[in-house]
């Protein structure tokens, strides 16, 4: 058997677990409040400007990025656009409510040299949690699917590159949302880390965590 041909059953533990690591690492930073990865700090702050759950934000920005994931894509796939939406309810709500947990948690009464180590913690686990789910590609969180699009169609592979195209429209919205409420949150140390580091940490996951998982289903 070759690295890349495992089985089905293998694919649906990785992406189980991707999922399970990707949206505790996305809540952890959010209770902490010290800057998480900019797409959920993005929800996190029209969340707060409109007064909406942010359960609610999620869902209604993974529409719209289905909808532009499809115009990349040049094509009306209801397969992968239902997928999307499955992940995308499950994966926002799952936030919300793993981060309402985690602010009673004892992790919010540590000193703050250890709040901002467990907040980039949080930053690397969502690395990995993208890392793993976008090799299985079998469902993907709408903004991880147009990092999938746009990495491999326009920047032949390089996630540093599809990383800082796709959150240009999230670093937009986030200067709307503060000339309307005069405030910024969730964007802290966390969220420079990532802008810094999460792209080159997903090629590092790529290369080196769970070396049989090679990408899947790859549109060329």
């Amino acid at each position: 058997m070759e690295i890349h041909d495992i089985s089905k059953l293998e694919l649906a533990v990785y992406f189980g677990l991707s999922i399970i690591i990707n949206s505790f690492g996305n809540a952890l930073t959010v209770a902490l409040n010290l800057g998480s990865p900019l797409w959920t700090a993005t929800c996190v702050n029209v969340s707060q400007t409109i007064h909406w759950s942010l359960g609610n934000i999620m869902v209604i920005w993974g529409a719209l990025l289905i909808i532009i994931n499809t115009i990349l894509i040049r094509k009306i796939d209801l397969k992968r656009i239902g997928k999307s939406i499955i992940f995308m309810v499950l994966f926002s709500y799952l936030v919300s409510w793993l981060s309402s947990i985690l602010k009673h948690s004892l992790v919010m009464t540590m000193n703050l040299p250890m709040r901002i180590l467990f907040d980039l913690f949080g930053i690397c686990l969502v690395s990995l949690g993208v890392s793993m789910y976008q090799r299985v590609n079998w469902m993907l969180h709408p903004a991880d699917d147009l990092m999938q699009i746009v990495r491999f169609k326009f920047f032949n592979g390089n996630s540093t590159k599809a990383m800082f195209a796709v959150y240009l429209p999230a670093i937009i919205i986030v200067a709307i949302t503060f000339l309307i409420s005069h405030q910024i949150v969730a964007i802290n140390i966390g969220t420079i880390f990532g802008l810094l580091f999460q792209g080159p940490m997903i090629g590092i996951c790529d290369r080196i965590c769970f070396k049989r998982l090679k990408h899947h289903n790859l549109d060329h």
